[in-house]
Parts: structure tokens; C-alpha cells; sequence
């Protein structure tokens, strides 16, 4: 039970964190000069392209973690 909770969970990280980055390179590609800026308005942490960073790291190890919990 607990190790499909973390599948799952690693799934869902690895989705979202690759959707952010895939964000972060559109933005990058249309509006370059925006990168620099923080990403809301409610924080002066994260910038856009830390954001991207992050994004990348965290759909990275997630997937590494989906891949390692998935039963065969």
C-alpha cells in the first residue's frame, strides 16, 4: 500500500515538474527577457528560471523514484 502511495505520488511529481519546465522553456523561447523576474507577484522567491530549475530537478528524481518503486 505504502509503496504504490509513492509510486503514485512520484508519478504525479514527475508529471507536473516536467509541465513547469516545459513552461519555463516556452517563456524563455517568446519572452527571454522575463527569466530574470520573480515568478508571482506574492513572493520575491522563486525567479522564473529558478523555477525551471527546480521544476527539472524535481521531475527528474521523481521519475527516478517512480522507476525504482514501480512492481514489475
Amino acid at each position: 500500500m505504502r509503496r504504490r502511495l509513492v509510486n503514485t505520488l512520484a508519478l504525479a511529481f514527475a508529471v507536473y515538474g516536467v509541465a513547469g519546465w516545459v513552461y519555463v522553456v516556452i517563456v524563455s523561447l517568446v519572452a527571454p527577457q522575463t527569466l530574470p523576474l520573480q515568478l508571482t507577484h506574492l513572493s520575491t522567491w522563486p525567479r522564473t528560471d529558478t523555477f525551471g530549475e527546480a521544476s527539472f530537478v524535481v521531475s527528474f528524481v521523481a521519475f527516478i523514484v517512480f522507476r525504482m518503486t514501480r512492481s514489475d
